[in-house]
């Protein structure tokens, strides 16, 4: 077995810096790239999962090891998010789960491989608005999970579980050593994919950091291993868009919530999240719906929280979208 997936740091962990990017002219490149960090911090005990991460997975996060003749079977997955609670409700809306599925020819066990928010989607999405800290406060680590098993009816009733390829145990061995580094280094969920307009040349402002980008992270390393992958349908995938002009870079928390000179600043950051805090009545979730609706569409304006940092988004129409797009395979 190897060792834990989800690895923590028992110090303050460092991110590895990155200069925001500018070409010759001065002017900002984009997308912003996403930043990764040297290790992975514990999660804050004040964060709780409304449902526990990763809960038949390997206590350690151990990755078997497969003999290297081993002939693996590699399959497509896809579910409709919170399936097991809404059944096929949110597959109507094109709201999808991605993972992957592995199959060993010489044992017959059969595993499965995801990368999902530690503390669900809302709090990777939201911020918690907390009396006792004037920034707001972000449970938005996401992980990846490796368990034992693939629940057939699971993915297939309302989803895909499709064989796409085969790799040898040698290949699966060092897929699941660039698994722990990519594990390690990426750590947060970023639900927002942000553009300046729906059109096909449209400039890329942030790009999402979620379950679907994992699943294309760990194709296109299979078929740099020169793993051969295909599908027999169109390969689609969810993703939740917003629609701004170009954004402003605002700063840091320290920068922020920190300096008397930006209290104004930090004001409208509080304000903003706050129709969008968890654990609300149904009477208060209409009233912030609306509130929501001015803020983003009559005022356009959204601010968003990429590599730690904040940023403003003039909103333009279509605001907000949910798109279901082909991402073929490599």
């Amino acid at each position: 077995m190897r060792p834990t997936v989800v690895l923590t740091c028992s110090v303050l962990f460092y991110y590895l810096e990155i200069v925001h990017s500018r070409d010759v002219h001065g002017k900002q490149e984009w997308p912003i790239p996403y930043r990764r960090f040297d290790c992975r911090p514990a999660a804050d005990s004040y964060c709780e999962a409304m449902f526990p991460f990763c809960p038949t997975g390997d206590r350690d996060g151990r990755i078997p090891y497969m003999n290297n003749w081993d002939v693996i079977s590699v399959f497509r997955m896809q579910t409709p998010v919170w399936e097991f609670k809404y059944g096929s409700l949110l597959g109507k809306m094109h709201i999808m789960h991605d993972a992957i599925g592995f199959s060993s020819a010489e044992t017959g066990r059969n595993y499965t491989m995801e990368w999902y928010e530690l503390f669900q989607l809302g709090n990777c999405t939201f911020p918690h608005l907390r009396r006792e800290t004037n920034n707001p406060f972000w449970c938005n680590q996401g992980a990846a999970c490796f368990f034992e098993g693939i629940d057939d009816i699971h993915w297939s009733e309302n989803g895909t579980l499709e064989k796409v390829g085969e790799i040898s145990g040698g290949q699966f061995n060092e897929m699941a050593l660039w698994v722990q580094d990519d594990n390690q280094t990426g750590i947060y969920y970023e639900t927002w994919t942000v553009r300046s307009d729906p059109g096909p040349n449209a400039t890329v402002w942030f790009d999402s950091y979620d379950c679907s980008q994992f699943v294309h992270r760990t194709y296109r390393y299979l078929a740099q291993q020169r793993a051969k992958l295909s599908s027999r349908f169109q390969t689609n995938y969810t993703k939740i868009y917003l629609y701004s002009g170009e954004p402003t870079y605002l700063g840091d928390d320290d920068s922020i919530f920190r300096e008397p000179s930006a209290k104004t600043l930090a004001e409208d950051i509080r304000k903003f999240y706050h129709p969008f805090r968890p654990h609300q009545s149904y009477m208060d979730f209409v009233l912030s719906l609306a509130e929501a609706y001015q803020k983003v569409v009559e005022e356009k304006s959204f601010y968003l929280y990429y590599n730690f940092e904040y940023w403003h988004l003039p909103m333009k129409s279509p605001y907000v979208q949910i798109t279901y797009e082909e991402v073929p395979l490599p």
